[in-house]
């Protein structure tokens, strides 16, 4: 009886061990101005259709304590790639599994990303921005995963449905967008 238990725990705290996910942290420093610490990129959507291409990264920051994402934004293409432009009245909308709704805030200037024109006739736009959390919003990824992201761009609004899992074209990692909150927003909140 006693070694049933024993392989039970056993099992029980490797289970544990491999279901947590380690913290990447890219950025982590204190100077005079206070505290910040960013997390390794995370691909957070890829698409690939017809020759165009969009994939989108996520790093959970925390400055100071106020939590964020910088979210990048990289599309190629063989032909012009339209700017989707960030300002102002920028947001992010975060759909949860459980109906509620987390929007983040754009804090940053205006930008329309740099395009980039390549020898071999194709192009590549490459877009940056930092958004952050209202103080309490962000209690809810914690526990639920996301389901939908909408962005609204200076004059448009472009909806991203978040998959359970892909393996990425770009690295040939597997990546789970649905519970990267769930997973790594611990590793910016302290």
């Amino acid at each position: 009886m006693s070694k049933k238990i024993f392989l039970a725990l056993f099992l029980f705290a490797n289970l544990t061990a491999f279901a947590q996910k380690p913290c990447e942290i890219d950025t982590n420093f204190t100077d005079s101005l206070g505290t910040y610490k960013l997390t390794k990129q995370f691909i957070i959507f890829e698409r690939s259709f017809a020759g165009n291409s969009t994939d989108i990264f996520f790093a959970l920051s925390s400055n100071n304590g106020v939590l964020g994402i910088e979210m990048q934004i990289l599309r190629r293409s063989s032909g012009f790639i339209k700017a989707n432009c960030f300002d102002a009245n920028s947001r992010i909308y975060l759909q949860l599994n459980n109906g509620k709704i987390v929007t983040l805030l754009y804090v940053g200037n205006e930008t329309c990303g740099t395009l980039i024109s390549h020898e071999n006739n194709s192009n590549s736009r490459i877009m940056s921005g930092s958004f952050v959390f209202s103080k309490d919003n962000y209690e809810e990824l914690k526990v639920s995963p996301v389901t939908f992201m909408r962005v609204k761009f200076a004059g448009e609004t472009v909806d991203y449905p978040f998959k359970t899992g892909f393996t990425a074209e770009l690295d040939k990692k597997i990546y789970q967008p649905e519970n990267y909150f769930i997973n790594y927003l611990k590793c910016v909140e302290n």
